[in-house]
């Protein structure tokens, strides 16, 4: 017990020090010593929160080692920033688009002075993206700021107009902005026009103290009040002071608190055009009207605002709009479309949530499938499920030779794709239904594949759409799970699957070479010199229907991809050309099927046959099921698979 009172003791008392180092306090004049020491201190806005999110650094994904990133992003300069990936995925255009806004604002190009608008499809992460970029300024160390000011603004204000050239060619930062009316009505009375007297101190940004960072929800369009932006008027001060005195005033708008920071406007158009123009002058101009009649006040904040796409079409529509549009920066956060990245979706939220139950392999996999097929558009150039496995980087083989499409030439014939579809709250709507209702046992692609039927069948949606989404549940799921369970059962019965797969390529690599060289194989055991097997090599190629006189040309395309693989410095395994893996898991594949129907169908077993389904069991449950889900899919491959 005194190990762990020590210990929380050690933790608070290091969390203290840590934020003792970071507090400071001092007047104007100790102020501007530091900005001369380092002139990055009085950043802007825009600027800190580029460095912030770019700390951690970032990958260019079309140089990475994983083929599938090099052929969905090799022609692309596409950065995956660290800072992101723990908790967004699939959306690197996304968050690239809005670092470059951030990189250019930081310049003090035109963003710096358009707001930052998202606009995609409910659940697609337009909320967390938001409140990961305000994590990072909170972050950050504390920025300096004038001394009770309200709305912590630059010390730098302080300089008088006349000076300020003076003292930025001292420094060597640009000088911009104004004293609010409260450090101004402060400066005069409280220091005497003395502004090197003044004190400044750091301060923390917190979206819970509102601190650097401000919110604005949807206000109601029938009560508007700018306060919410600007802050008011504090009637209970107005018996002792006159109201054009600054004293009166409540700088406690989103633009006040959001000063320095962020400010973010949820739902942006429910609000009516005219309670926009508010946010529009303060990015423009920098500028917002301090309340009553007392001028105006400078802000410098980073506006960022996201909706869905409905509210965004309804108010690009109206051409009144026109002069607010010109001045957003337009960001689609669309939904995931990559089925591996949408895995990790769902490892990431059963994570963080209490669910312990067991979740056999595919099952995420599978729910991903459904997810990533009803946000895809229909194309005349391939089926969806072709497209799905396109779009994740996959080198797809059809008749024996790799498809020549690109996800970039399919993603330019498309609109809406990404917009539309099931969000990734119905999907965990319908793993955590499965998992509630079966906590010993645990869940499997079945499984869900039936809570989400089930829920598709009560959805509140067009009957088309809940029609087009039964039919990738009940056929097109069905038939790619069948797929996937015949490997995997294969797998199960073929001991060291990796290896016989491998002996077999390297078999197939000596006989195919002999024949395209005209020469003989040397025995690997025996050292004799053989013709090459072309019996062997026809059994392996028919399995991908390359039959006749396309052999010879096949067997010439593996010897000259792996040729220049190797050239390459690539390892060079049975899986290296797509064609040839896909033939070798098939012949593999083909040898046991007999055996696996025989085992799993039948009702009375033998001696051997039993032993023969415990041993597929207990190599099922290697592979990550348990037992009971081990059962569970070895009947469903038996009633699905190897029909009589």
């Amino acid at each position: 017990m005194g190990t762990s009172t020590g210990s929380f003791a050690d933790l608070i008392g290091e969390d203290r020090k840590a934020r003792q180092e970071h507090s400071w306090q001092g007047n104007f004049l100790d102020y501007l010593e530091l900005v001369r020491q380092d002139p990055t201190i009085p950043k802007l806005a825009h600027a800190r929160l580029y460095e912030a999110v770019t700390a951690a650094g970032a990958t260019d994904l079309g140089e990475t080692d994983d083929p599938h990133l090099n052929h969905l992003f090799g022609d692309e300069r596409i950065k995956r920033y660290h800072y992101f990936e723990k908790e967004f995925f699939g959306i690197e255009r996304s968050i690239a688009q809005i670092v470059r806004y951030l990189h250019s604002a930081a310049l003090r190009g035109e963003e710096s002075r358009q707001v930052l608008y998202l606009m995609g499809p409910v659940g697609a992460g337009k909320s967390s993206l938001v409140a990961k970029l305000q994590r990072a300024l909170e972050e950050t160390e504390p920025v300096y700021a004038i001394d009770g000011c309200p709305i912590a603004e630059e010390p730098l204000h302080l300089i008088p107009v006349h000076l300020r050239r003076s003292f930025s060619d001292v420094l060597g930062v640009p000088i911009e902005g104004e004293l609010c009316p409260m450090c101004r009505h402060r400066l005069e009375t409280e220091f005497g026009g003395r502004y090197e007297d003044v004190p400044v101190a750091r301060v923390a940004f917190s979206r819970h103290r509102r601190r650097g960072i401000g919110v604005v929800p949807p206000v109601d369009p029938n009560n508007q009040d700018t306060s919410v932006l600007i802050g008011s008027v504090d009637i209970s001060k107005l018996d002792r002071y006159s109201e054009s005195d600054p004293r009166v005033l409540d700088l406690s708008g989103a633009f006040n608190v959001g000063n320095r920071g962020i400010v973010e406007f949820i739902e942006v158009f429910k609000n009516e055009p005219e309670y926009l123009h508010t946010m529009i002058t303060a990015t423009q101009e920098k500028f917002v009207p301090a309340p009553g009649r007392h001028g105006t006040v400078y802000v410098d904040c980073a506006i960022i605002a996201h909706s869905n796409e409905a509210e965004w079409q309804k108010f690009k529509a109206d051409h009144t709009n026109e002069a607010i549009m010109d001045r957003i920066v337009v960001v689609k956060v669309p939904y995931n479309l990559r089925l591996s990245e949408e895995i990790k979706i769902y490892e990431k939220m059963l994570r963080e949530s209490q669910f312990r139950a067991h979740i056999a392999p595919h099952t995420l996999e599978t729910v991903s499938m459904f997810a990533i097929l009803s946000r895809l558009e229909p194309t005349s150039k391939c089926d969806l499920m072709t497209k799905l496995r396109l779009y994740d980087g996959e080198e797809v083989v059809k008749k024996g030779t790799t498809l020549k499409l690109s996800a970039k030439s399919l993603q330019e014939d498309t609109h809406r794709e990404g917009l539309f579809g099931i969000s990734t709250r119905f999907i965990m709507k319908a793993l955590d239904n499965a998992l509630a209702d079966n906590p010993e046992v645990g869940i499997n692609p079945i499984s869900v594949r039936e809570a989400l039927v089930d829920m598709v069948k009560r959805a509140d949606m067009a009957e088309d759409t809940k029609k087009l989404y039964l039919e990738f549940l009940q056929d097109t799921l069905h038939k790619a799970y069948l797929d996937i369970l015949e490997k995997e059962v294969t797998r199960a019965f073929v001991f060291s699957f990796e290896q016989q797969a491998e002996d077999l390529f390297q078999n197939y690599l000596d006989h195919a070479e002999a024949y395209v060289n005209k020469s003989k194989v040397k025995d690997r055991n025996t050292g004799e010199e053989l013709r090459p097997d072309e019996s062997f090599l026809k059994s392996v190629e028919e399995q991908i229907g390359i039959v006749g006189s396309a052999a010879e040309g096949f067997r010439q395309e593996v010897m000259s991809y792996l040729w220049a693989a190797t050239r390459r410095g690539e390892k060079v395994s049975y899986r290296a050309y797509e064609p040839l893996r896909d033939a070798l898991e098939k012949k593999l594949l083909h040898s046991v099927r007999d055996m696996s129907r025989i085992v799993t169908k039948s009702r009375t077993r033998d001696e051997e046959q039993k032993d023969k389904y415990d041993t597929l069991i207990q190599r099922m449950m290697e592979l990550g099921y348990n037992e009971h889900s081990a059962e569970v899919v070895l009947k469903y491959a038996a009633n699905n698979l190897w029909k009589d």
